[in-house]
């Protein structure tokens, strides 16, 4: 098996070369590709462009045709609404260790499944750069202290030590697979810090070399941070990374482009945490769902590289596909700060100059689907909460909001003022007190200006007297190690530690769970007396349930009014108004007495952050530390599975697999699994977080000899699809309307309703009772279904469970393609219906005939029969969107596709 070379019989005879300090490089020219007849594409958006030169560069007549190409041009003409299936493949593929190491267990099971098919297992490799960063698995148990980064290290080398062993495994079994060790830093900051290259090279078969847009997919949604670089890429699940990696092209359909325009400068005090939020808000209520969004505008020209990361993060929190920024002078230094070879920075600029890919203040404004505009000089303070990222309310009226959540929310109305004690503490517990704040996730642990101000106003802090409140635990975990450097060199550390922002780890901690547990009596007083606790987080994602089990409202802020909150220690002030504290003399202390001006923000950058400093932390970045070096394995070209092991277990997706596709049959006389409603996230669906010893999965573990303590959490678990499985469907906080209470209210909890019987039982048991019983299974859900996280469990946990179909009024981009990838066919309602309208109680029987011969987004009729033998047809939307997804359908999955033509 090898990789595609450039196409040397090009249609618009576009193939150049360009030298730069005295190397030749191939390229296809896109104003060559206009002037011989691809007419006006000089006006497409940039990241339009970037698709067109893949198309150029890979057209080959089958996976790429003519027509593809021609399409791109007459987007122009409609704007992007024609919608034509391309074939798109990223130059590499960038994963976390949570996502990560499932796709690397498929890749192993793929190599046994070659095995039983009479293949060669060692045509299973990536074919194209893989990088692995293990980032996700550190968990903050030790905060507070000098000794929690090393005590947080050690925690974390004895729960993931089978998983860290079969990373090693693959490093050396797989070809192009690279492994980044714990303790680095986040994906997303090491892709913008050192993986990404602005511009990419490959050598071809002849000799040259050619040189093309950097472009990837990663396993995380965040992958889009490297937007801001101009890296065109986004979020997969780990499906589809798999078939990026195994050769097959990412089957998309032209995006619309929506282009947002920036004017003006952020004012004195707002941060880039604040734009983000309001940019967010902005595209949410736009709808820019499966969209590409681009800024543009004079804004860019002040707006620094960091800041455009932190917009490019949040794409999946406003809904688009990518956020992009095209290359311009900003780009151009932040290669140079990071360290980047002279070279490569040449090329990237000399390459982007003659594609016309390369943007000025004078450039023209290309053409756009629809825009947006935003005055940067608008922008205000501000916070998003209690549980959607788009939630944004401007910091003055945070107090307000949460107070109004109180009482339409968590309907605890009248209880502002409730106060608690603690066991054993001389202070008490109330609604709204932040018991978690932390300086966390790639969203601003990319951007110094942010980091600095948060330093800067913790020296601040302590110099008056103030500390943070006893109960608000706190911690730092660092994007990378360049920020602990910098701010270690800044002398701002120090103050952090003094308010007990200590380092904890290098990676993405509370952001997606990892917060740790609380004090067993904070705990305690929260959950044994109703309190609606709150976290405040420089995160991305504040969705229910997952920062931590404790706390129900979570607000996204930047580092420096995390800081604030930890001093503040509610989030019921309005910290525009009243004190955060009192100072050593006694006086009241107000968050204006101690945040810092842009000039000294911009004064301490300059001092602290260098080149130098980037060129030594990447050094050895391979390399890992005596933990990592210290762990042995064993070679082979197929794992030698342990079947002992609780954290990696050979799925099951290949061991009866036929040279041959069965044919797909309808769906008949289904049973619902469940009846979710709007914005069912996909840490709703999938495994995240804590495992109780009570659920499933919990059970499961303790069968298996290990104690709760040593529970780990699912993320860490995702090798395994035992625990998965029983784990999907079963946060802690998912509501299926099929369960409800004695006064009619909804559960919350992975429950459900087996019939006949009516016996009410975790889903998972009800999932495999149904599978004794041959029963096929559907779910139905409302607008939105599976946004968040790309998380590849949700779609196989759905699958392992014997679901068949999703019914929802509409899907995240994401979720929609994993599903289809896992053999799982989603559907959308028409004419506005929903399974409320429908009246819909659970206990009904469900059919759809036509799937043996569907086709691309067919209309199917949906039968139900209600429990009294009535029943009704209504007309579905099959989103299996393009030809190649349809063969993925056909043949149970994407990855028995791919093996089944490996084998073939």
């Amino acid at each position: 098996m090898s990789a595609l070379t450039p196409n040397s019989d090009d249609s618009f005879s576009c193939r150049k070369t360009l030298t730069v300090d005295g190397k030749e490089y191939v390229y296809y020219s896109l104003p060559d590709a206009e002037a011989n007849g691809l007419k006006g594409i000089s006006q497409l958006p940039y990241s339009m462009k970037v698709l067109l030169e893949n198309l150029l560069r890979h057209e080959d007549g089958r996976t790429v045709t003519k027509a593809d190409i021609v399409a791109i041009s007459e987007w122009l003409e409609n704007k992007g609404k024609a919608g034509k299936e391309i074939g798109f493949r990223p130059a590499r593929v960038l994963m976390q260790d949570f996502t990560g190491v499932p796709a690397v267990v498929d890749l192993a099971a793929m190599r046994d499944g070659m095995t039983k098919l009479g293949g060669d297992p060692a045509k299973i490799n990536p074919l194209v750069p893989v990088d692995l960063v293990i980032d996700h698995s550190v968990i903050v148990d030790e905060f507070g202290t000098p000794r929690a980064l090393s005590d947080n290290v050690t925690l974390e080398y004895e729960r993931n030590g089978e998983r860290y062993n079969f990373l090693k495994w693959g490093q050396g079994a797989f070809q192009n697979f690279r492994v980044v060790p714990p303790g680095t830093g986040i994906c997303h900051q090491v892709n913008l810090e050192y993986l990404s290259q602005t511009v990419w090279t490959n050598q071809l078969a002849d000799g040259s070399t050619v040189a093309f847009p950097d472009t990837l997919v990663g396993t995380d949604s965040h992958t889009t941070m490297v937007n801001g670089l101009a890296v065109l890429g986004w979020g997969v699940g780990g499906i589809e990374a798999e078939a990026a990696m195994l050769g097959q092209p990412q089957s998309m359909l032209i995006p619309e482009v929506i282009g947002f325009r920036l004017t003006g400068r952020l004012k004195e005090g707002v941060t880039a945490t604040d734009l983000v939020l309001t940019v967010t808000q902005m595209l949410r209520k736009k709808g820019v769902v499966n969209k590409f969004v681009e800024f543009y505008g004079p804004g860019l020209d002040s707006m620094t590289l960091a800041d455009r990361a932190t917009i490019g993060n949040m794409a999946p929190e406003y809904g688009a596909t990518c956020g992009f920024f095209p290359v311009d002078k900003e780009t151009i230094n932040y290669l140079t700060m990071s360290g980047r070879e002279s070279h490569r920075i040449a090329l990237v600029e000399a390459y982007c100059k003659a594609q016309g890919l390369f943007r000025d203040s004078k450039s023209a404004e290309p053409v756009f689907t629809d825009t947006l505009s935003l005055d940067l000089a608008d922008v205000v303070p501000s916070m998003a909460g209690p549980k959607r990222p788009e939630g944004r309310l401007a910091l003055a009226d945070i107090g307000t909001g949460f107070k109004t959540a109180l009482e339409t929310e968590y309907r605890k109305p009248g209880e502002l003022d409730k106060r608690v004690p603690v066991e054993g503490k001389p202070f008490q517990l109330g609604h709204g007190d932040v018991v978690i704040a932390a300086i966390t996730s790639c969203t601003n642990t990319s951007n110094p200006s942010v980091l600095i101000a948060a330093g800067l106003l913790a020296r601040n802090a302590v110099k008056l007297g103030l500390a943070r409140k006893p109960w608000v635990k706190t911690s730092l975990a660092p994007g990378s190690q360049v920020v602990a450097a910098y701010l270690e060199k800044s002398g701002l550390q120090t103050y952090l530690d003094q308010l007990g922002f200590n380092l904890v780890g290098f990676g993405c901690t509370t952001c997606i769970g990892n917060s740790g547990p609380l004090a067993p009596e904070i705990s305690k007083s929260i959950n044994d007396n109703g309190l609606v606790a709150a976290a405040v987080l420089s995160g991305n994602r504040n969705f229910e349930g997952r920062v931590s089990p404790d706390v129900q409202a979570n607000y996204l802020a930047s580092p420096p009014l995390v800081v604030a909150h930890a001093l503040a220690g509610t989030v019921a002030k309005d910290l525009t108004k009243e004190p955060l504290g009192k100072g050593s003399d006694g006086r009241d202390v107000y968050l204006k007495d101690i945040w810092p001006s842009a000039q000294e923000i911009q004064q301490f950058i300059a001092e602290n952050v260098t080149r130098e400093m980037f060129k030594s932390r990447y050094a050895d970045v391979f390399k890992g530390d005596e933990n990592w070096q210290a762990i042995a394995i064993g070679g082979g070209l197929t794992y030698g599975w342990d079947g002992e092991s609780t954290y990696v277990q050979n799925p099951p997706y290949f061991r009866t697999l036929a040279r041959e596709a069965k044919t797909v049959t309808d769906i008949a006389d289904a049973r619902i699994l469940g009846l979710f409603g709007d914005k069912i996230t996909t840490d709703h669906i999938s495994p995240a977080g804590s495992i109780k010893a009570s659920s499933p999965a919990g059970k499961y573990l303790i069968d298996h000899g290990v104690q709760p303590i040593d529970f780990n959490q699912y993320g860490t678990r995702r090798g395994n699809h035992e625990v998965m499985m029983r784990g999907t469907f079963a946060n802690i906080r998912i509501k299926n309307h099929m369960v409800r209470d004695a006064n009619g209210n909804v559960k919350e909890g992975g429950l459900t309703i087996h019939y006949p019987s009516g016996q009410e039982m975790p889903i998972y048991d009800a999932a495999m009772l149904y599978a004794k019983e041959n029963v096929p299974l559907v779910v139905f859900a409302g607008v939105e279904y599976g946004n968040g996280s790309s998380r590849d469990w949700a779609a196989k946990g759905t699958n392992l469970l014997g679901v068949r179909a999703v019914i929802a009024q509409s899907f995240e981009r994401i979720h929609r393609s994993n599903l289809v990838g896992m053999g799982v066919v989603p559907f959308t309602f028409t004419n506005d219906a929903s399974w409320e309208s429908l009246g819909l109680k659970g206990d009904e029987r469900v059919s759809i005939a036509g799937l043996e011969r569907v086709k691309p987004r067919a209309v199917l009729d949906l039968n139900v029969v209600r429990a009294d033998g009535s029943s009704f047809t209504v007309p579905i939307l099959c989103r299996i969107d393009t030809l190649d997804e349809l063969e993925y359908f056909r043949n149970g999955g994407i990855l028995q596709y791919v093996l089944r033509n490996l084998a073939a």
